[in-house]
């Protein structure tokens, strides 16, 4: 029940609180491992978070887990998603919610993902997925520029809290090196009022 209310019971990924302003957090996230899925949102009629059904069988979320082992994987927030170019889905064959815009024609696909727990320092420590739409990959030290708020996270907000971010960071001497993420910190399930989003982007 606790989850339909926003409380937030799983580990969230560790980080140095470089700077606080009223506008944003500054922080420097320590490496992490990630299991990740791109799809076409459309063959998910209805349901944006069509990935994450994908990513909770592989940690066994919902019964079995759907690895090798097989093992059962704590759940952690946020959970990442990425909107990239269909020419990104190539990193699917390779590799708390994130955003990236693809060029004009361009096919947009989505990547989610879930932060695994810190026990799997490397990408070859976690369980190999059964599903091949899971990649696995390690992701090194990272800085981020990070606004929290409450709420759905809709395109129309997220898009609010993109370009306002952006402009606070660059005014004061930022430089944004990255598309943004937007993380999600509750499940699908989680009633809107209760939920907790951020919007991050990579600078230097």
């Amino acid at each position: 029940m606790g989850m339909v209310f926003g409380k937030i019971r799983v580990d969230t990924p560790k980080y140095e609180l470089v700077q606080s302003s009223p506008d944003y957090e500054i922080r420097k996230y320590a490496p992490s491992v990630v299991a990740e899925v791109t799809y076409d949102p459309s063959q998910f009629k209805g349901n944006k978070d069509g990935g994450f059904s994908v990513l909770a069988n592989y940690i066994g979320a919902f019964g079995n887990p759907q690895n090798t082992k097989p093992e059962m994987i704590a759940m952690t927030a946020p959970v990442i998603t990425k909107s990239t170019p269909s020419q990104s889905e190539n990193i699917a064959m390779t590799a708390p919610v994130v955003t990236k815009g693809g060029g004009e024609g361009d096919k947009k696909m989505v990547t989610m993902q879930f932060l695994l727990p810190d026990k799997y320092k490397k990408a070859e420590e976690a369980p190999k997925p059964i599903d091949e739409r899971v990649v696995i990959r390690g992701e090194g030290e990272r800085k981020y520029g990070v606004v929290r708020f409450g709420g759905a996270a809709t395109e129309q907000v997220v898009e609010e809290k993109v370009d306002k971010l952006k402009k606070s960071l660059e005014r004061d001497g930022y430089r944004v090196v990255g598309e943004f993420l937007l993380a999600r910190y509750n499940p699908p399930w989680t009633l809107p009022p209760f939920r907790t989003n951020e919007v991050m982007f990579p600078v230097e």
